[in-house]
């Protein structure tokens, strides 16, 4: 059995939600103009955006650097373009991972017919100093079901590798499922995209998130998608 250390539900009411119209976000972690000092990161776990684009509309060039950034679509897609010459699009099942490193200018635009949604998911990278680069993979549902399936890792746990210290997965529980998550010493994130689950017996529904250390049985007695992810406890 898991020691569980402590557990912390935020309900999906308390996500920082902006309207512009051509993107609804909502913001896990201090973001933007979005500040706040007692949530700017959950391990290193840096930011968690929920977004939904509308057709012709998207990020244009702005630059990142020393940042993991995992973008997973779940609807629609996504098209991108870089200083260095880099562009390609990111479709519904698919995984972006951009190790900014150095520093990269980029754009993302939605070049579809449909509104993209999407999860851009930063780490703090575990080496400093790398070139900017991109790796791109897709990850079909049934991979998913009733069981955790790794979109990226720096741990070497499957999915893209990415220079952090941690492990991406995604999980769709169907009516009855349950699956085991984290461990001793170590953070569990998780983001419920919908369904509700049980969380040690705790209920955590649609757009909820769980921050916690140790380890968790999840179950959902009517399914549930979810984002897990899985780092090591630095005490950060």
């Amino acid at each position: 059995m898991f020691k569980e250390q402590s557990i912390r539900i935020i309900p999906s009411g308390e996500r920082h939600t902006r309207d512009y119209g051509w993107l609804k976000t909502s913001w896990l972690f201090s973001f933007n103009d979005y500040q706040d000092r007692d949530n700017l990161s959950f391990g290193d776990l840096r930011a968690f955006n929920d977004d939904v684009v509308q057709p012709g509309e998207g990020f244009a060039d702005h630059r990142h650097s020393e940042m993991e950034i995992v973008t997973f679509v779940l609807k629609g897609e996504i098209s991108h373009q870089d200083s260095a010459g880099s562009q390609g699009t990111v479709a519904q099942d698919q995984v972006q991972r951009m190790s900014a490193g150095t520093g990269v200018i980029h754009s993302e635009f939605n070049r579809g017919s449909v509104p993209v949604h999407m999860y851009q998911i930063w780490f703090f990278p575990n080496k400093r100093g790398l070139l900017p680069s991109y790796a791109q993979g897709t990850f079909p549902a049934a991979g998913r079901r009733d069981r955790l399936q790794a979109l990226a890792s720096g741990e070497g746990k499957g999915g893209l590798d990415m220079s952090a210290d941690a492990t991406l997965y995604a999980c769709d529980l169907g009516p009855g499922g349950a699956i085991e998550a984290g461990g001793d010493d170590r953070l569990l994130f998780m983001y419920v995209t919908d369904g509700s689950a049980t969380l040690e017996g705790r209920r955590i529904g649609r757009n909820d998130q769980v921050r916690m250390k140790g380890g968790a049985t999840i179950r959902s007695d009517e399914g549930a998608e979810l984002i897990i992810i899985d780092m090591p406890d630095k005490g950060r």
